[in-house]
């Protein structure tokens, strides 16, 4: 799912047309409601939409994202597995049950599906799985992997916001600082500020010695996110020194 964690994002795939009608209106309408931050309307619809039809893979997926968003993680991982078993060929149920996998620690097993999203040569949004399998090397702090990921990421599409930021963390901590400051001017490019980029922002630009640009950072993350765990690690640091990379 962006972001997991506030990165990459839940993807679902267009329905093909041979679908039983209404489960498939009742599928659109929970992801809708979804992506309206309704859950408990969209759990009633997509529950719907599985008794109508059981065997709707989109459902499947959808309702696991739904459960992974909720805590309910057994749930949500029956429904990614019967999801991939019911249409194994569906590259975005495969990218998200792989984050799905990655985010329980489970990397090896998350990457054998990253690999199946990929290996269907019609999916439209591989930057997306290259991004998530990227990312999971990060968690796994496997910095080579996840610089070979996010960079196919971004020979897919260059102005792909998650892993324009990854890099410019990863940068960070590999001390390749100029080239930090290069993925985090590409990714304020083409996104608007987190926490995340300009605590990042400031964490470059200190070791780069621009003053300035720290305190134009700093201004933004304290006025925009002032409850962030970005902004209280920022006010730590300040008291305490320099912060090391993250």
């Amino acid at each position: 799912m962006g972001s997991w964690a506030g990165h990459s994002s839940s993807d679902f795939r267009q329905l093909s047309g041979n679908e039983s009608k209404p489960a498939a209106i009742n599928t659109q309408l929970g992801i809708a409601y979804m992506q309206d931050n309704k859950p408990s309307l969209a759990l009633d619809a997509l529950k719907k939409a599985l008794r109508q039809d059981p065997d709707l893979a989109l459902a499947h997926n959808a309702i696991a994202v739904l459960y992974q968003q909720l805590g309910e993680y057994d749930k949500a991982g029956r429904h990614f597995r019967r999801a991939v078993e019911l249409e194994p060929k569906d590259s975005d149920a495969q990218n998200n049950y792989g984050a799905f996998l990655c985010r329980r620690g489970r990397i090896e097993e998350a990457e054998r599906h990253f690999q199946a999203a990929l290996n269907n040569p019609l999916y439209t949004n591989p930057e997306r799985a290259y991004f998530n399998w990227g990312f999971c090397a990060v968690k796994a702090r496997d910095d080579v992997k996840a610089a070979r990921y996010l960079r196919l990421a971004l020979q897919r599409d260059p102005k792909y916001a998650p892993a324009l930021l990854e890099m410019a963390k990863l940068s960070y901590r590999q001390k390749q600082y100029l080239n930090a400051r290069g993925y985090l001017e590409r990714y304020q490019a083409v996104a608007p500020p987190t926490a995340d980029s300009l605590w990042a922002g400031i964490q470059i630009e200190r070791v780069l010695g621009d003053r300035n640009a720290v305190a134009s950072y700093a201004l933004l993350l304290k006025s925009k996110f002032p409850d962030s765990d970005q902004t209280r690690q920022f006010l730590e640091s300040r008291s305490n020194g320099p912060a090391p990379g993250h």
